[in-house]
């Protein structure tokens, strides 16, 4: 899934940010093959999928996070920068101490916005 965004291309950015910064979230997930994102001129934000209907925003979580909880506080933070609805999907799970978690992959270059291989 891909999307564009619709009212200026900082808002993939604002989702992204607000994400991160909730406790919990090791990093946005791109997908398997790096499918989700959103496309910007010159650079995508893996994970984040705006689309005109719904905010669709992928993550990994830390293990001491609750899941749950975790995906809930996410959905409240999107709220706070889009008017639409936000569906949130957990695609991994990683250990704290993981080199990826607390990183930024969504401004990597690599295919699937820097998510760790298996």
């Amino acid at each position: 899934m891909t999307g564009a965004a619709p009212a200026g291309d900082d808002i993939a950015d604002r989702v992204a940010a607000a994400v991160i910064a909730v406790p919990g979230v090791a990093f946005l997930h791109g997908g398997v093959f790096g499918e989700i994102g959103t496309y910007l001129p010159g650079r995508r934000v893996a994970g984040v999928a705006v689309r005109d209907d719904a905010t669709e925003v992928h993550i990994a979580v830390t293990t001491d996070a609750v899941v749950r909880d975790t995906a809930d506080a996410v959905r409240r933070a999107v709220r706070a920068v889009v008017d639409k609805p936000v569906n949130v999907l957990v695609e991994d799970v990683v250990p704290v101490d993981s080199p990826q978690a607390g990183s930024d992959p969504s401004e990597s270059s690599e295919p699937g916005g820097g998510t760790p291989a298996p």
